[in-house]
C-alpha cells in the first residue's frame, strides 16, 4: 500500500482533496501539506504484522481529520468529522453528562 495513494483515496471518498488539508500532525509536530506529502509517499505493508505508519501521524482539515488505527499490525486511516451543533442549550436542565442508563 503506498501512504499518500491511501490517503488520497479516504479523502476523496469524503468529497475532499488534498488541497483541503490544512496540516498533518507527526509526534506532536506540525507539518505544512506541501511539507507531508513527499513525506507520505512510500509504499508499506497495511497486512497483519508490524505496525509501519507511525500511530501519532494525523492529516487535518478545516471540518475533519483522518487517524491512523491498527489491529494486530493491519493499519488503515479512519475518518473523523467535526460534529454539528444540532441545538441549543437554553431551556435543558442539563447538571451532568451522566448516563441514567438505558432509559436516557
Amino acid at each position: 500500500m503506498n501512504l499518500l495513494r491511501e490517503t488520497l483515496e479516504i479523502l476523496e471518498e469524503h468529497g475532499k482533496s488534498f488541497d483541503d488539508i490544512e496540516f498533518v500532525l507527526c509526534k506532536g509536530i506540525t507539518f505544512s501539506p506541501e511539507k507531508a506529502r513527499p513525506m507520505m509517499d512510500f509504499e508499506y505493508d497495511d497486512g497483519f504484522g508490524g505496525q509501519e505508519v507511525d500511530e501519532t501521524l494525523k492529516v487535518v482539515g478545516k471540518d475533519f481529520w483522518l487517524e491512523r488505527h491498527e489491529y494486530d499490525g493491519s493499519e488503515w486511516w479512519e475518518y473523523k468529522c467535526m460534529p454539528e451543533k444540532t441545538g441549543i442549550e437554553k431551556g435543558y436542565k442539563y447538571e451532568t453528562f451522566k448516563s441514567n442508563g438505558w432509559w436516557d
